[in-house]
């Protein structure tokens, strides 16, 4: 069990000062953490080596890992110059983190932000073999370093269990698999014990994070709420106090022997330095409470 943190959930901190990157691998061992998960969001390093040599050089200072690097990227391009321009500007990206010694980078294959006609199935079959060509050709160049890269339920368009399969198997890499987003499939309405599930068997890494939830009926007004691909409320949460059920989740990945690591990801409206820490210490503590013939409450004495 590799419990880490990803440095999108400390980004508040690292916007507003109270931290650098370099603080934040720090504070990463300090509150438990073995490992951190690098997005390129309050800072950059493909264009910054000397950066990149400070992040590993720190990580192995304090003794925890760089499991992986995520970054947006987009291979719907409106003419061929601009795909092979964005397959370059990744391909670079593969570079600075082969530098860091990282073994795992998730790229997108779309934008995140779409309008609604571009998150239907229609759109993804439009351009279905942009995404796939762009991920081999990453794949590929990646394979030199013995790095695996991967596509994540993630950006609307590519979120369900299904769509991510598809992909998967028409890119067919084997250094090409996904990193498995426990609540990214709710952004998609689909079931995350269902997504989680059927994608686990392609999983390199996973990313632990929790939702409130509220259907496109009930506004649940003010707040960081925001709509799902049928309109229904999604907000952050602190990882184990929203409404996905991470003891079933452990339990699966328990039962589909996953060893590999846990990557707490924090979005709810708490201080991101709280929300993060609580996070990782209630995925630690449910872990150990869950074995893979059910968990039990605490507080009922109730085994499920």
């Amino acid at each position: 069990m590799k419990v880490g943190l990803s440095s999108y959930s400390v980004l508040g901190a690292l916007k507003d000062g109270r931290m650098t990157i370099i603080d934040a691998v720090q504070w990463v061992a300090d509150n438990g953490g073995t490992h951190m998960e690098l997005v390129p969001y309050g800072y950059t390093v493909v264009d910054n080596y000397d950066l990149a040599t400070a992040i590993k050089e720190k990580a192995e200072e304090v003794g925890i890992e760089l499991s992986a690097y995520c970054m947006p990227a987009n291979f719907i391009q409106p003419t061929e110059e601009e795909f092979k321009e964005e397959v370059e500007r990744i391909q670079a990206h593969v570079d600075v983190v082969n530098h860091m010694g990282i073994k795992i980078l998730r790229h997108d294959v779309v934008t995140f932000t779409v309008p609604a006609e571009e998150m239907t199935i229609h759109h993804f079959d439009d351009h279905f073999d942009e995404i796939v060509k762009g991920s081999q050709l990453i794949a590929d160049y990646a394979k030199q370093y013995g790095m695996t890269t991967t596509i994540e339920n993630h950006g609307f368009n590519v979120q369900s269990s299904d769509r991510v399969q598809r992909v998967l198997r028409s890119v067919n890499r084997d250094n090409f698999k996904t990193t498995l987003d426990i609540g990214n499939f709710l952004c998609a309405d689909e079931d995350p014990l269902v997504g989680v599930r059927k994608n686990l068997p392609h999983a390199a890494t996973v990313h632990f994070k929790d939702f409130y939830v509220r259907p496109y009926y009930e506004n649940p007004g003010e707040g960081k709420w925001f709509r799902t691909v049928n309109e229904n409320y999604l907000r952050g949460a602190i990882v184990g106090h929203g409404e996905l059920p991470i003891r079933e989740i452990i339990r699966l990945l328990k039962v589909g022997g996953y060893d590999g690591y846990l990557v707490v990801e924090f979005e709810g409206m708490e201080d991101c330095l709280e929300g993060s820490r609580i996070g990782m210490d209630n995925v630690k503590r449910l872990w150990e409470e869950v074995s893979v013939d059910g968990w039990k409450s605490v507080a009922e004495g109730v085994a499920r």
